[in-house]
């Protein structure tokens, strides 16, 4: 079965740069027609789509986070990583990564990023 693990520092300084990795295994990430996207969800708020990248390496994200996000991948390792820049308090969330095709097939659990001094 496809399984999917965040990994990374739970505790953000304001100001610094948020870096998580997803570790995926049962597939790869480069066979096959899926996406690879990381989404979050902020305390007592819904899920927010933050950006994706896909089988082939090509990347798109939300217009709302564009500007501080960037998406890669290290083939080698079967695994995909979320940079996030600036953070804020409002960073604040549970971070998933998940397989997307038609629908999110496949996510992770979930790790607690805060962004807190």
């Amino acid at each position: 079965q496809v399984q999917l693990q965040e990994s990374g520092p739970g505790l953000v300084k304001p100001s610094q740069t948020l870096s998580l990795t997803c570790t995926v295994s049962g597939g790869s990430i480069t066979i096959g027609y899926y996406a690879w996207s990381w989404i979050r969800q902020p305390p007592g708020k819904g899920l927010e789509w933050m950006g994706v990248i896909a089988h082939d390496g090509s990347t798109y994200y939300s217009p709302s986070l564009k500007s501080r996000t960037s998406i890669s991948r290290d083939t080698s390792k079967n695994q995909f990583s979320l940079q996030l820049n600036s953070v804020t308090p409002e960073d604040t969330a549970v971070y998933y990564c998940a397989r997307h095709y038609s629908d999110y097939d496949y996510w992770g659990q979930g790790t607690q990023v805060t962004v807190s001094s």
